[in-house]
């Protein structure tokens, strides 16, 4: 019986001794970092390293695939087609004269009216200018007649149209006329002349202008392309 005793008390101490080694090894290894604890720190970093790098931008502007960024090495478009874009002729910058353009035999008389630009730079004429005659019976309109299309002006060239108005044969003393006012097209500004045609106009039944004003380019020859 005493053998027996001795070899269960021997069994007990092994296995209390085992039992205490495995409880050892596990706070060890609990201490130190595991391999792959490892790699994951080293490779994340603050951000400045690993998967950002990659899309990073050189000075050019481009990112790492070659394309374009859109920052301040980008190229812009449209400077160009802004500053050639021509603005309208002022009335400040155009010589304005009015001449008798009326022909003998002709059923109607004819003032050529010149602009002449003289702003330094190209500009724009679009639609009819305004015509209004200073007249004894109070201010007369001259209204459209034709077709008008826009044209541009070069520095120092000139372009005319008419005004037409029907020639007093009355015998009568008519309607005088004193002036000429012209507004260019899409101005608000105006310029008055001395009126060159006809001294008078002849008395007019009824309503409408017997007065008319024709486009950009239809008398004499106009130096405008």
């Amino acid at each position: 019986m005493r053998v027996h005793k001795l070899t269960f008390a021997a069994l007990a101490v092994a296995a209390t001794l085992s039992l205490s080694a495995c409880n050892d090894g596990d706070d060890s290894a609990g201490d130190s970092p595991s391999p792959e604890s490892t790699a994951s720190s080293s490779s994340g970093g603050s951000g400045s390293g690993g998967s950002d790098q990659e899309g990073g931008k050189d000075s050019g502007g481009k990112d790492s695939a070659g394309q374009s960024s859109g920052g301040q090495g980008a190229a812009t478009g449209g400077g160009s087609d802004t500053s050639a874009k021509v603005g309208k002729c002022r009335t400040d910058e155009l010589d304005i004269t009015a001449t008798d353009s009326t022909v003998d035999g002709d059923t109607e008389g004819t003032v050529a009216v010149t602009f002449k630009n003289g702003s330094g730079k190209d500009c724009a004429l679009t639609g009819f200018a305004g015509v209004d005659l200073k007249t004894s019976e109070g201010d007369l309109s001259a209204t459209r007649s034709g077709q008008s299309s826009p044209m541009t002006l070069k520095d120092g060239d000139e372009v005319s149209f008419g005004v037409t108005y029907p020639v007093n044969d009355s015998g009568g003393s008519g309607v005088s006329v004193s002036a000429i006012v012209v507004t260019p097209p899409g101005e608000t500004k105006s310029f008055s002349m001395e009126w060159p045609g006809a001294a008078t106009l002849p008395v007019t039944e009824g309503g409408g202008t017997p007065v008319k004003v024709g486009p950009m380019g239809s008398a004499g020859q106009g130096g405008a392309n």
